[in-house]
């Protein structure tokens, strides 16, 4: 069963993804095309790809635990009983919860940190700090979905199937 809270984070977290790897495929065919034909790259390119990549990466991270498709171990599975396969997914999310908030608190305490001291990227001087405050967010966010999970954990899946809360 789907919420509208999930379909606003898988459309928000897509699309801001989705939008962050079509501008790195964009500038890596600029990038490339002006080197080969115009012997010229573009100023900072390498820079605004790992800024990029960043916003990918962060911006998946709430989509993958929502559709549990962190990669787990699983081998045991089949030798436990259920009540003890229903506990172990109830700690490990909430495991996974703490640590995702505890990183998440810390990231954002950087960002002030960045923020206080001006802290800019190296070529094309942009504020590293929204960027810090992002991932802090969305690590947050993927810690709240993984306590939701301890209430609610998905069902189980077949391989490579996605899961709804």
């Amino acid at each position: 069963m789907k919420f509208p809270l999930n379909k606003w984070l898988e459309s928000t977290c897509g699309l801001l993804s989705a939008i962050a790897l079509f501008a790195i495929m964009a500038l890596t065919f600029f990038d490339v095309g002006g080197r080969k034909l115009l012997g010229n790259s573009i100023p900072g390119s390498l820079e605004l790809t790992e800024l990029l990549m960043v916003v990918v990466i962060f911006g998946a991270l709430p989509l993958v635990s929502l559709r549990g498709e962190h990669v787990l171990f699983d081998s045991l599975d089949g030798y436990l009983p259920d009540a003890a396969l229903k506990l172990q997914k109830a700690v490990i999310h909430l495991l996974i919860a703490a640590a995702l908030l505890a990183l998440g608190w810390l990231m954002w305490k950087t960002g002030g940190q960045f923020a206080a001291n001006g802290e800019t990227t190296a070529q094309l001087k942009f504020p590293k700090a929204p960027f810090i405050y992002g991932m802090a967010v969305l690590c947050a966010i993927s810690g709240l979905v993984h306590l939701v999970l301890v209430a609610r954990p998905p069902p189980d899946l077949a391989e490579g199937e996605g899961a709804a809360l």
